[in-house]
């Protein structure tokens, strides 16, 4: 259990029921059995904190409340229905509560996408490649902040880590306490993880970043924040209604199958994470209020063109080894990347194959597309390649977007002649990029960012 989620508990249990004055049959039994003790703790806790919270609909909470008494009693000492019937309630209240304290974006969040939009727009004059990248860089925070990682087990071989038994340097002894008492072992034996001290909201207090590696297909790492309040670090999410088992995440970074990253950028005073999310001509950056639930984000959209090109000096697959392509062959490939710019099939439109479909085809759908994909692999596009007359069925995949000063883009043409069984051809594709579109808006989080 985490520390929000323990404190969460504490704070249920500490104004659960008073059962020194039970008075029926239905708070005997709650009284009696651990279980539904906790719940109604819980249930509290969430009733209590919805009535303070923001809310325009607290006589109608009051009366479903009421509404939800009369059913709950009719229970009795059936521990099975009161169980069923506290989870149920518990549910409805905790989205309320969510609702009501969401996070919801206001004039400084759309100056801030207005500074964004205006400063991406000045430095794509000068860099139209990496002026997303130089904007953020230039609003990164690079000072005033403490890093530091769990440790390793006693045991040489045990794969297990803890958190930090003396005091990380830069980490001062009203802090260290703080995080003593915020028992954060629990995190670390999630996998490996890592620290830092950041102020989030303003107050002149650092509070917490927890960084967890987990691993798995998409080798995944999942960052939450923990508000510095008082003598200890309360979980983003525990104030907010969240059950104490419940694990939570402000955004996650999927290192295999796509192109994600953050910058803790501040500006007009306010600190974001700014989680991107890219993919093929498209970065989109989502404005996370770090210590808040996520829904409506303030976001930022930049779109790109390529100019792509098929390099004449190739590398072999299976070595390090180059060969050189015939200038022919060259030409039909780049002929055939050009029909990428050309307009989609209109929906509702009847689908064309991309090769000529022989009349003895029985079946005919493999010459409508290149095939099955690859999730760790974006597929862009699939289109035909003529070659000395026959038509092959070509694939454009990338890597979601990634790009570098070095080579650009970096993709990977792959060709096969439907109806042939043939081995799949692979060539390399790269490509330089120039900003076309920068949008902003308010909506919905994506990619990874969680609520």
């Amino acid at each position: 259990m985490s520390a929000g989620a323990l404190l969460f508990l504490q704070q249920a249990m500490a104004t659960g029921m008073d059962c020194t004055k039970a008075v029926n049959t239905v708070e005997n039994t709650i009284c009696a059995d651990k279980g539904l003790y906790e719940l109604d703790a819980q249930m509290g806790v969430v009733y209590r904190g919805l009535m303070k919270s923001p809310t325009d609909k607290l006589s109608y909470l009051k009366r479903t409340q009421r509404l939800w008494l009369k059913a709950r009693n009719g229970c009795a000492d059936d521990i099975s229905c009161l169980g069923q019937s506290y989870r149920e309630r518990l549910q409805v209240l905790q989205a309320q509560w969510k609702e009501a304290v969401v996070y919801k974006p206001n004039e400084i969040d759309q100056e801030v996408l207005d500074d964004l939009q205006k400063n991406i727009r000045a430095a794509s004059k000068t860099d139209p490649e990496f002026a997303l990248e130089r904007t953020l860089d230039a609003l990164t925070i690079k000072n005033s902040q403490t890093s530091f990682s769990a440790e390793p087990d006693d045991d040489q071989y045990s794969e297990k880590t803890h958190f930090p038994k003396t005091a990380p340097k830069g980490v001062s002894q009203s802090e260290w306490s703080a995080l003593q008492a915020s028992n954060l072992d629990a995190d670390t034996e999630l996998g490996q993880t890592s620290f830092t001290l950041l102020d989030l909201d303003g107050d002149g207090h650092r509070d917490l970043i927890v960084q967890i590696y987990t691993g798995g297909t998409g080798l995944f790492t999942f960052i939450e924040t923990y508000r510095r309040d008082g003598d200890r670090f309360i979980r983003r999410t525990a104030a907010h209604g969240q059950e104490p088992v419940a694990g939570s995440s402000l955004y996650s970074v999927n290192d295999r199958g796509a192109n994600q990253s953050v910058s803790w950028i501040s500006i007009r005073g306010k600190v974001y994470a700014a989680y991107r999310d890219s993919g093929y001509g498209v970065d989109q950056v989502y404005l996370l209020s770090p210590l808040q639930i996520n829904r409506q984000v303030p976001t930022v959209k930049v779109r790109y063109r390529y100019q792509l090109h098929i390099p004449l000096t190739q590398q072999h697959e299976d070595s390090n080894t180059t060969y050189k392509l015939k200038p022919e062959l060259q030409r039909a490939l780049a002929q055939g990347l050009s029909k990428m710019d050309e307009e989609p099939p209109v929906s509702g439109q009847e689908r064309q194959p991309i090769c000529p479909v022989p009349s003895s085809v029985k079946d005919s759908e493999e010459y409508y597309s290149y095939g099955a994909g690859y999730y760790a692999i974006e597929s862009v596009a699939d289109f035909p390649v003529i070659i000395d007359t026959e038509c092959f069925i070509a694939r454009l995949n990338n890597w979601f977007g990634t790009y570098s000063e070095k080579r650009g883009l970096f993709a990977q043409l792959t060709l096969r002649k439907p109806g042939a069984g043939e081995e799949e051809r692979s060539y390399e594709v790269n490509g330089r990029r120039r900003i076309i579109e920068i949008s902003t808006s308010i909506g919905e989080v994506g990619g990874g960012a969680a609520e």
